[in-house]
């Protein structure tokens, strides 16, 4: 059983439009394949399943929206984004949101709306910093700069979508797991002095010395949101991601981060993000995923 039963509203935003590979946008479907509701109700939480977010697929839109200077679809990102903040606006203030992704600018939503129930910390969890501009972007595809935007810096759209701006500051965030990150990344994450643990770090220290120097880093928050990106993972552990990165948290690392997060019981928020079926095998990935919110929100072994 879990330590404490949570309220958890899921929430799909089944969106591929900010990502390089088509199929993300089935991840809440086959994280919903998974039993991810089945799961966290044998743990005793209550659950409502809020349905999915409405996203136009890349071909309902108009010729030319995969284009718009350097960005991809960004004005759809950005009417999905208000959508989602929305959606969750309707959450009770007890109840702790699942976001189901999509690729992870769905968290431009998610992370906007944990903002507007408090200051928050962001515990983002990823093979990548997301920390992209316009200008630096190698790509133009917006998953690869929400945690930029959420910082206040990007398309004027697209900021406008998560409402105020910066959503969270510099020293309320924490990057766990990158071993990938492009120059205008590695420049910005300098220039805002944001607390980046690479799996570097994770190799000298060990995960557990790592995971309570990021919690530790945000001490001084109450409240906690976590944005965790499958790609994280070692491609052996979940190959289904658009983007994967050899080298990432072994299956063990991985719950051994979301034991320690649930143990230091500050969870507000969650987004399980980047899960491609069309990239997998025989739904690993989801599976995995659905494993790690079991760890996170109070499965132990005794």
């Amino acid at each position: 059983m879990s330590r404490t039963p949570r309220q958890l509203h899921l929430l799909g935003v089944p969106m591929d439009l900010g990502a390089g590979r088509r199929g993300v946008d089935m991840g809440p479907s086959a994280l919903r394949l998974a039993r991810l509701e089945a799961v966290l109700r044998e743990l005793g939480h209550t659950v409502v399943d809020l349905g999915n977010v409405e996203v136009p697929v890349a071909e309902a839109l108009p010729p030319g929206a995969s284009v718009s200077g350097q960005l991809r679809f960004v004005e759809a990102i950005a009417a999905t984004t208000a959508r989602t903040r929305e959606a969750l606006a309707a959450v009770p203030s007890d109840a702790t949101p699942v976001v189901l992704g999509g690729d992870h600018s769905v968290s431009l939503g998610s992370v906007a709306h944990a903002s507007e129930r408090g200051r928050t910390g962001l515990l983002w969890i990823d093979a990548h910093g997301d920390l992209n501009t316009p200008a630096s972007s190698p790509s133009g595809n917006v998953h690869g700069m929400p945690l930029a935007l959420l910082l206040g810096h990007g398309d004027a759209r697209l900021l406008a979508a998560c409402g105020e701006v910066p959503r969270v500051r510099p020293e309320d965030v924490v990057v766990l797991g990158v071993r990938s990150l492009d120059p205008g990344e590695r420049a910005l994450a300098g220039d805002l002095g944001l607390r980046v643990l690479t799996m570097a770090d994770i190799d000298r220290r060990g995960l557990s010395a790592v995971a309570e120097a990021a919690l530790g880093a945000l001490a001084h928050v109450d409240r906690l949101h976590v944005s965790l990106d499958a790609d994280v993972l070692d491609p052996s552990v979940a190959p289904g991601v658009g983007t994967p990165v050899v080298g990432g948290l072994t299956y063990r690392e991985a719950h051994l981060l979301m034991e320690l997060v649930a143990e230091d019981g500050r969870l507000t928020g969650l987004d399980l993000v980047e899960v491609n079926p069309t990239l997998d095998v025989q739904n690993r990935t989801a599976a995995v995923m659905v494993e790690l919110s079991a760890s996170l929100t109070g499965k132990r072994i005794l």
